[in-house]
């Protein structure tokens, strides 16, 4: 039973003739006739009652009709689905993440969305170390991670530099320093995060090797919780700068290197070298590629 038979069928109905059926598809009568015979063999049953005047249908007929209307609608709505994700009215697009990693892509995803506002976006929180593989087994469309990866199937955009600052209160006595040391950083009061990560081991390493102290008072669970205790000048805390952008901006944080321990690293977006990507997928990416573009380098 094919779609474009069932189609000429629910025309015959709609018009109640042969020849006025044929004359809305712009075939000819025989074809018409052809394609209900058609049906009609296939199903063993009559679908009009030929006797009457005006086609009317058969039980059958009646019957068929229902299906064919829903096929009908179906077919319209996957035609419709497509097309929306065509044109990016619908669409998703999921990034593996960190929590510092947020702040920096949110920037791409403003760009992205003021193109195409109904598409959506979903970050999830993914180890750094787990994200290609997820990328390459598709669980994800791209991961943001600081390593150039070595992964044969995976390119990378590289959208910058970040790098680990000292966040203080901008009444803070160091705020309006453009450096500080490594052991006048270690002399203050820190907030740190209390999730191990690969920069918090490493430094305490550095700490740890220069036999220096670090007075870490205070520790908690999130990066926002961490500015915000910053903000109440609770202490100074050691952050990706990219994470306070904002807060920086506004006045709310001040921010001072360390250049023993501002551990700088590439920020890449990582995403399947092969394969067929989504229309959604693909505009992300070109939103990252030309926000990687209008980077300026950090001097």
């Amino acid at each position: 039973m094919e779609l474009h038979e069932l189609q000429v069928f629910q025309a015959v109905a709609a018009e109640r003739s042969f020849s006025r059926a044929a004359a809305r598809l712009h075939r000819t009568q025989p074809a018409v006739s052809q394609a209900i015979r058609r049906l009609e063999d296939e199903l063993g049953e009559r679908l009009f009652d030929r006797s009457s005047k005006g086609g009317r249908l058969t039980e059958t007929g009646t019957i068929l009709l229902d299906y064919a209307e829903r096929m009908s609608r179906l077919r319209n709505e996957a035609v419709g689905a497509v097309r929306e994700l065509q044109e990016l009215r619908r669409g998703r697009v999921v990034v593996g993440v960190n929590e510092a990693a947020v702040h920096v892509l949110l920037p791409i995803v403003e760009r992205f969305r003021q193109e195409h506002p109904h598409a959506q976006v979903e970050m999830r929180r993914v180890h750094s170390r787990q994200i290609p593989g997820e990328v390459l087994d598709r669980s994800l469309d791209f991961g943001l991670v600081t390593y150039p990866p070595g992964e044969r199937g995976l390119r990378s955009v590289r959208l910058g530099v970040d790098e680990l600052v000292m966040l203080t209160h901008p009444g803070h006595p160091l705020a309006r320093r453009q450096t500080i040391t490594m052991s006048e950083f270690g002399r203050e009061t820190v907030i740190a995060h209390n999730d191990p990560s690969p920069r918090r081991d490493l430094v305490l390493r550095l700490f740890e090797e220069q036999h220096a102290p670090i007075n870490i008072q205070l520790s908690l669970p999130s990066l926002d919780g961490i500015k915000r205790a910053v903000e109440m000048d609770l202490g100074v805390a050691l952050l990706p700068r990219r994470c306070a952008l904002s807060e920086i901006a506004r006045g709310q944080l001040a921010a001072v290197r360390v250049p023993e321990l501002r551990a700088p690293r590439d920020l890449r977006l990582v995403y399947r070298r092969t394969g067929e990507s989504s229309h959604a997928a693909g505009a992300f990416l070109a939103a990252a590629r030309a926000h990687a573009a209008g980077q300026k380098p950090r001097t």
